[in-house]
C-alpha cells in the first residue's frame, strides 16, 4: 500500500511541471529558402564556374509564452539552422528567455543586435534579404565575424533590452560579453520608426577589444525607406572606425546606398546600389597587416555593390526569385558577399551570381 502512495505521489510531482507547460502558448514556425547559384570568384573568374545549392538562412523554431500575471509574461525562443545537404545546428539562431511586459521585454541568450534590424528597412527586398543577394556585402563588413572587424552579427552571451511600441518608435539596447581571451564587450543601441509607410532606423555599435585586446572599434547606421504604395525607396549612410589604442591608429570609411522595390505582375522587382569610400585615417599604407576584414588604407579601395531580383508569389507561403548580384572591387579591396561567402577571394576581384530560389514558411 505504502508503495503504490509513494508512486502516486511520483506521478503526481512529474505531472504537475508537464500540465503546466502545457498551458503556455508554444508555437512551432521555420523557413525553407533553398537556392542554386551560379557565381565567380578569385579562382573562377567566369560567371557558372563555381556553382552550388546554399540554404540561405533557413531554420526551424519554436517559441512560446506564458502568462505569470499582471501583464507580465515569460517568453523563451529555441531556433536552429538548416543546410541544404540535411545537417543542421541546434540553437544556433535566436534563441534566449525573459521577461515580457507593458514596459517592453527584456532576453538573454543568443541574439542579433540592433544593427542587424537596420538592413531590413534598406534592404526590404522580396528575396527576405538573404542569399548572396543580401544587402550586407559592403555595409558593416556583414560577412566579416567580429575577430575581422565585422559588424550585425548575432551574439552569444547577451542581454538585450526592447521598448514597447509608442506611436511608431520603438527602442532597443544589447550588452554583449566576448567571453575569450581578450574579455572584451559588445554594445549595441537602436530607435527605430515604422508608421504610414515610414520605416526609419538609427543604430549604433561599439566592439571594445573584439578584434584584438587593444581596440576599440565602431559603427553607425541612417537608413530610411517610404511606401508610396506604387514604389518604395529606400536610403543608408554609414560611418565605420576602427582604432587601435596603443599610438592611436585609425581606419575609417563612409558608405551611401539606395533601392526601390517595385511591383511588377503579381511580384516585386528590387534593385539596389551601394557604395562604399575609400579607407581613410593614421593607418598607414594598404599592407596585409593593415587591412581590417576587407578594408584597407589609402586609394582604390573602394568597392561597389549592384543586384536585382524579382520575387514571384505562389501562395501566401510560398514563393520563388531569381536575381543576379555584384560585388565590384578596386584593386586594394576585396569585398565578398555577406550571406554564403566566397573564401580565396584577392584583392581587385569582383565577384558575382546569379540566384534560382524557392522559400517557404511553416
Amino acid at each position: 500500500m505504502k508503495k503504490k502512495l509513494v508512486a502516486v505521489a511520483v506521478a503526481g510531482l512529474l505531472a504537475a511541471p508537464f500540465a503546466q507547460a502545457q498551458t503556455a502558448n508554444v508555437t512551432m514556425y521555420g523557413i525553407l529558402n533553398m537556392d542554386l547559384e551560379f557565381t565567380s570568384s578569385a579562382n573562377s573568374k567566369n560567371l557558372g564556374k563555381l556553382n552550388r545549392v546554399s540554404s540561405n538562412a533557413s531554420r526551424i523554431g519554436v517559441r512560446g509564452s506564458e502568462s505569470l500575471g499582471g501583464g507580465l509574461n515569460a517568453i523563451f525562443q529555441i531556433e536552429s539552422q538548416f543546410t541544404e545537404n540535411g545537417g543542421g545546428t541546434l540553437s544556433s539562431r535566436d534563441t534566449f528567455v525573459g521577461l515580457e511586459g507593458g514596459w517592453g521585454k527584456v532576453r538573454l541568450g543568443n541574439m542579433l543586435t540592433p544593427y542587424d534590424q537596420s538592413h531590413a528597412i534598406f534592404g526590404n527586398a522580396p528575396t527576405f534579404t538573404q542569399s548572396i543577394l543580401q544587402t550586407g556585402a559592403l555595409w558593416g563588413q556583414y560577412g566579416e565575424g567580429k575577430a575581422e572587424g565585422g559588424f550585425g552579427k548575432r551574439m552569444g552571451n547577451s542581454v538585450r533590452y526592447d521598448t514597447p511600441n509608442i506611436s511608431g518608435f520603438t527602442g532597443a539596447l544589447q550588452y554583449s560579453t566576448d567571453e575569450t581571451e581578450n574579455h572584451g564587450w559588445v554594445g549595441g543601441a537602436g530607435l527605430f520608426y515604422n508608421n504610414a509607410g515610414l520605416q526609419a532606423g538609427a543604430v549604433f555599435e561599439l566592439n571594445q577589444d573584439v578584434r584584438n585586446t587593444d581596440s576599440k572599434d565602431y559603427a553607425f547606421t541612417l537608413t530610411a525607406g517610404y511606401d508610396f504604395g506604387v514604389i518604395r525607396p529606400a536610403l543608408v549612410y554609414e560611418y565605420i572606425e576602427y582604432k587601435n589604442n596603443n599610438g592611436g591608429a585609425k581606419l575609417k570609411r563612409h558608405l551611401y546606398g539606395g533601392s526601390l522595390t517595385a511591383p511588377l505582375g503579381p511580384g516585386k522587382l528590387y534593385g539596389a546600389f551601394i557604395y562604399a569610400d575609400k579607407g581613410k585615417g593614421t593607418s598607414g599604407a594598404c599592407t596585409d597587416t593593415t587591412r581590417i576584414g576587407a578594408l584597407c588604407y589609402g586609394d582604390d579601395t573602394e568597392a561597389m555593390q549592384y543586384e536585382i531580383s524579382y520575387t514571384y508569389p505562389l501562395s501566401k507561403r510560398t514563393s520563388v526569385y531569381a536575381g543576379y548580384v555584384m560585388v565590384d572591387n578596386k584593386e586594394n579591396a576585396n569585398y565578398t558577399f555577406s550571406s554564403n561567402p566566397i573564401g580565396g577571394n584577392q584583392p581587385g576581384v569582383d565577384q558575382q551570381g546569379i540566384v534560382f530560389g524557392m522559400t517557404h514558411f511553416f
